[in-house]
């Protein structure tokens, strides 16, 4: 058993298998998962695991070099975009439309669906490298 980092095995798979710009998302229980992207869901009850826990962990054990975001969140969940420029002030971010962010998600090498139950609660996250 690993000591530390990621203990889902899933999770921890596709990190290891990201490439330099690949994506992964990490998504509300609402957010619709396209057909043919790997889903990997942690939803257990309303609002667990949460969003925040779930960024926490997986940025815990991955390079981010850039984030993506729907626009609406500023209106629709502005105390979760806080958390993300307070937890990612250094990185860049993109906000997009929310119709847009969903086409994103169609290149995502993985959606993490979590239980969360707040509007606009999805970040898309681009691999960066640590050299």
């Amino acid at each position: 058993m690993k000591r530390h980092g990621m203990l889902n095995s899933h999770i921890s798979k596709v990190l290891s298998d990201l490439g330099h710009t690949d994506t992964i998302v990490i998504a509300d229980a609402g957010l619709p998962i396209p057909e043919g992207v790997l889903r990997i869901d942690l939803a257990l009850v309303p609002g667990t695991p949460s969003f925040i826990e779930t960024v926490k962990a997986v940025s815990d054990d991955m390079v981010i070099e850039k984030i993506t975001l729907a626009q609406e969140i500023a209106e629709g969940n502005p105390d979760t975009l806080e958390f993300i420029k307070n937890s990612f002030g250094d990185i860049e971010m993109e906000q997009v439309s929310h119709e847009e962010f969903k086409q994103k998600t169609k290149q995502a090498k993985a959606v993490i669906r979590t239980g969360e139950m707040t509007p606009y609660a999805n970040c898309i996250l681009h691999s960066g490298v640590f050299f």
